[in-house]
């Protein structure tokens, strides 16, 4: 935090919105770490500096750890380590930047951040923005800190202390390490670590993105043959031996038992060192264990009652006795963290209150942020008091967007002291409102829900507004909870009381209960409380309300596949919304990320987008942070689709980041799934990055049936059926459907079912894949949507394959990118053409088959779709001669720089029985006939074949067949 009376002119360290602000681009100045107070020899560490020594010369986008986690006991060295690091780097001509969490100041937002960057200008933008624009623009600043030079350390101590807004900080950053040589190096406690930082840690271990580094006792040859001759010249090596055996080991407890020259526990060894203190140098003690890390002069002046040079007399003096030691601007700390909690836990607790409402009153003088304020104010309080409470809501309202959760202990402190008394009631229900809206937004979902319950009950019947407010807010939080049915059935109850609610609270109500119910209920069942909705918002004039009802309207006809109702109620609900102002749109981002996902329903990408990035705007404005994902999720599913996948994975990376953050595993659930989708054709074929994020999307939506947990298994079997493993994509779907296609999304239903006629033709189950071709083809038919009729027609072009019907298939599949194209869908489009460019080529038309190709491969590769410009090339022996000329007699690869022209797997990499496996697909066997010849299970024979798909990079039979046949081709020419 701000040294307020000694920060350097025109550096302002802490906004007065409690948030860290990062300065324009060009505009940072960074000054030489802080090294403060003496520093013992560091011995028996070779290893871990061995380990740590490559750090020191990071390479960005390496795919290398950006994040050292140094872990161990109290004392152990974890602070001394990281010093020595942080020398070299700085010996190397890195920026080093230096900061620690501190035991009782753990509800400060950021503070171990602010701490390290207490040197830096920091610019005003941040004040308005939300913790997870905050998360960015820190990742931005380091990487900019880090171009200035041979690169950053970012060095944090005691993180087992730190706020949760700076562990949400520090998580964005494992998982999104800056794009720069940047190294965080952080020292906790393990005992003492909160579960969230230590399975950030663990992710990013897991990721690669994280060192960790567990620092053990120090061996004895160490101590006794090292430190002690240095540090206790003449001290026999014999009772060095005893001091070492009574120490464990810990470096802090050997080297106090060093200077007390006998054996002790080490709370008593400290105590000894504050005995000799005369009382005024006690006192200063005292008041920098209160002040913490913001010690300076001043405020001690303050709080010890003191002038300035005999204050500075006995700062001097314990300095001598190396208990103090000096930090930038005039700063003083205790020399160690368990130093200062003994301390504090020794001053009398009257003096210890007393110190603290000074430190606040000082505060104030300095003009320092309500946060500082608050944590005196909180330590002070004995009573009711008003002013501090107003102190404690004014820091929880500012840093409500930013540090929720400590937005919510400081209004969990004020309503701990306000009076139970009647006339303190409304402002009673009224900061627990607010409480509850903070707790939601840092993900105490179930906290909240329950805090709301409190509210409701203890409403009186006057105060209906409180009590509507209420009731909606915690029907919200029962929605996120996944908990629809509880929260349709306190809506109607509510809708149903005697006296019944005012109009206007019964289209608050309302409102809500068109958002939950169609999760729980099918949407023909909730559709007249839409109508009734609809008509009450028009009846009142209320135009906001009304777009409300038509989104939900437009979004629950569209998922039902009524798709001309869907878009006269997307019309009508784009017409209004466009015409409002962004200050009405306020209350709208929710109801636009709604249009937004109809829209994309009904193929209307442009308009989709347009919704999604006004949405987006109003939100972040407005701190809405829980409808954020789902505005970046509907705008990357355009980007999924129109092939700008670099963007869209942009996009699902920020909707995860903030769903971690709501804390809701549905949510988190919908967010991976569509994370998978971008990722699967992301990245080239083989890799298994986008069926590990859809195993996580299934994990946590458990044994859900409601749509969003049927959309990860969909997803989950997408993959896989990109993937190559054809057994498990048909496992997923039916296990998401349970069973009963009926249950599949009715306006996608022709896809999914597309999926199981792949599978099914995989498999040699012609049966089943005919029925389940013949139904999309009726049900497409009746949806009238482009890219539902192409999915189709590739159904049939399956079918039609599976009975030798190649020309027939070469023509369906080029019907079906027809309407792909029509559609917008330039994924599907890619897609449709490399499935029907070898049948075209086979049908006799390898002109046709050429341009196809080549078009298919100039949408994938300017979109950044790996997997399939990996497809094309998988492909291409069946478009392209084996000679590698074309039918027009041009060389694909003479059309691409060396650099460029794509390495086509081959059989190598299989195992003898895997060759065979692709030698029977190549002869067009199906799984249960190359089961039979080969005497395995089919099963047995899908996982043969999963390992091809893998291994060559191929994810098709046809592409599969195709590599086999050039394969024996080279070989006979060879």
């Amino acid at each position: 935090m701000s040294d307020m009376a000694h920060a350097p002119s025109g550096c302002l360290l802490v906004s007065g919105c409690d948030v860290l602000r990062v300065p324009p681009e060009g505009e940072c100045e960074v000054r030489p770490g802080r090294s403060g107070g003496s520093v013992t020899p560091l011995v028996s560490r070779a290893a871990e500096l061995a380990r740590l020594e490559p750090m020191l010369a990071p390479e960005p986008g390496s795919g290398g750890p950006a994040v050292v986690d140094l872990t161990g006991a109290a004392g152990i060295g974890k602070s001394r380590l990281m010093a020595e690091f942080c020398r070299r780097a700085e010996d190397r001509g890195m920026t080093v930047l230096r900061g620690r969490a501190t035991e009782y100041e753990q509800h400060i937002p950021y503070q171990p951040f602010t701490d390290a960057f207490s040197e830096l200008d920091l610019d005003a933008e941040m004040r308005s923005g939300n913790r997870f624009a905050l998360h960015r623009s820190v990742a931005r600043l380091m990487a900019r800190l880090a171009g200035t030079g041979p690169g950053l350390v970012v060095a944090l101590d005691d993180l087992h202390w730190a706020d949760p807004a700076s562990l949400e900080l520090l998580d964005h950053l494992v998982r999104h390490p800056p794009s720069a040589p940047v190294v965080i190096v952080v020292a906790r406690r393990d005992r003492q670590t909160t579960a969230s930082l230590g399975s950030a840690l663990a992710r990013g271990i897991d990721m690669g993105t994280v060192l960790r580094l567990a620092l053990g006792p120090l061996p004895e040859r160490a101590c006794v043959q090292e430190l002690a001759p240095s540090l206790a010249p003449g001290l026999p090596p014999a009772r060095a031996t005893e001091l070492y055996t009574a120490s464990d080991g810990n470096p802090l407890y050997f080297l106090a038992l060093l200077q007390a020259g006998h054996a002790a526990g080490l709370r008593s060894l400290l105590l000894d060192e504050l005995t000799p203190l005369t009382p005024e140098q006690r006192r200063i003690a005292e008041a920098v264990a209160v002040l913490g890390d913001h010690a300076t002069p001043d405020l001690l002046a303050v709080l010890t009652g003191r002038a300035a040079d005999p204050l500075d007399a006995d700062l001097s003096a314990l300095a001598a006795r190396d208990l103090l030691h000096p930090g930038t601007g005039g700063r003083w700390t205790l020399r160690h963290p368990v130093l200062r909690t003994l301390v504090y836990g020794q001053i009398n607790p009257s003096t210890r209150t007393r110190l603290h409402r000074l430190a606040a009153a000082a505060l104030h003088c300095a003009h320092a942020s309500a946060a500082e304020r608050a944590h005196h104010v909180e330590h002070s309080l004995t009573g009711w008091d008003p002013e501090a409470v107003a102190v404690l809501v004014e820091a929880a309202a500012r840093s409500a967007a930013t540090a929720p959760a400590s937005s919510a202990h400081w209004l969990e402190v004020a309503l701990r002291h306000l009076p139970g008394t009647p006339e303190h009631g409304a402002h009673r229900r009224d900061l627990m409102l607010r409480r509850a809206r903070v707790l939601g937004l840092c993900g105490g979902l179930l906290e909240s829900r329950d805090l709301l319950h409190e509210v409701i009950a203890m409403t009186p019947p006057g105060d209906a507004g409180t009590r509507t407010s209420a009731v909606t807010l915690c029907a919200a939080m029962e929605r996120h909870l996944g908990r629809y049915a509880e929260a349709t059935a306190l809506l109607r109850r509510e809708l149903s009381r005697t006296p019944g609610p005012s109009p206007a609270e019964a289209l608050e109500l309302g409102l809500e209960l068109c958002s939950s119910a169609p999760h729980s209920l099918a949407y023909p069942q909730v559709r007249a409380d839409v109508d009734r909705v609809l008509g009450l918002a028009r009846s009142l004039g209320d135009e906001v309300a009304e777009a409300g009802a038509l989104t939900v309207a437009a979004l629950g006809e569209s998922y039902e596949g009524n798709t001309a109702a869907a878009r006269a109620f997307a019309t009508r609900a784009a017409g209004l919304v466009d015409a409002l102002t962004d200050h009405d749109l306020a209350e709208l981002c929710e109801p636009l990320a709604r249009l937004g996902w109809a829209e994309t329903f009904l193929e209307r990408y442009a308009d989709a987008e347009r919704h999604a990035d006004r949405g987006l705007a109003v939100a972040r404005r407005g701190g809405r942070l829980h409808v954020l994902p789902h505005l970046l999720l509907c705008k990357a599913h355009v980007h999924i689709q129109t092939l700008r996948l670099a963007s869209a994975v942009e996009l699902v990376d920020e909707a995860e980041t903030i769903a971690r953050g709501l804390g809701s595993d549905e949510l988190l659930a919908l967010v991976l799934a569509k994370k998978a989708h971008a990722l699967v054709h992301a990245r080239p074929p083989g890799d298994g990055t986008a069926m590990t994020v859809a195993e996580e999307a299934v994990a946590l939506a458990g044994s859900n049936t409601n749509w969003w947990a049927s959309t990860a298994w969909c997803m989950l079997g997408y993959v896989a059926l990109h993937v190559g493993d054809h057994q498990r994509a048909r496992t997923a779907l039916l296990r998401a459907c349970g069973n009963d296609p009926d249950r599949f999304q009715p306006s996608m239903r022709p896809y999914f079912l597309e999926v199981l006629v792949t599978c099914a033709t995989a498999a040699g189950d012609a049966r089943s894949a005919a029925a389940w071709a013949e139904r999309a083809r009726k049900e497409a038919q009746q949806l009238d949507l482009s890219s539902q009729r192409a999915s189709a027609l590739r159904s049939t072009a399956h079918i039609a394959l599976g009975d030798g019907g190649t020309a027939a298939a070469a023509v369906l599949l080029e019907k079906a990118a027809e309407e792909t194209a029509r559609g917008g869908s330039f994924l599907w489009e890619v897609y449709t053409l490399l499935l029907g460019a070898p049948m075209t080529a086979a049908s006799g038309d390898p002109v046709r088959a050429r341009a196809m190709w080549d078009h298919a491969r100039q949408l994938a590769a300017t979109g950044g779709a790996h997997q399939l410009t990996g497809l094309a090339d998988a492909i291409s022996p069946a478009v392209i001669r084996p000679d590698g000329i074309s039918p027009d007699g041009i060389s694909p690869a003479a059309n691409r720089p060396a650099a460029n022209r794509p390495t086509v797997p081959g059989l190598v990499a299989l195992s003898s029985r895997e060759r065979e496996v692709a030698a029977l697909v190549a002869e067009g066997l199906t799984t249960p006939a190359i089961a039979a010849r080969l005497h395995l299970s089919p099963r047995t024979v899908e996982t043969h074949l999963a390992r091809i798909y893998r291994k060559t990079g191929v994810t098709s039979r046809a592409a599969l067949a195709a590599l086999h046949t050039r394969t024996e081709l080279r070989n006979g020419i060879t």
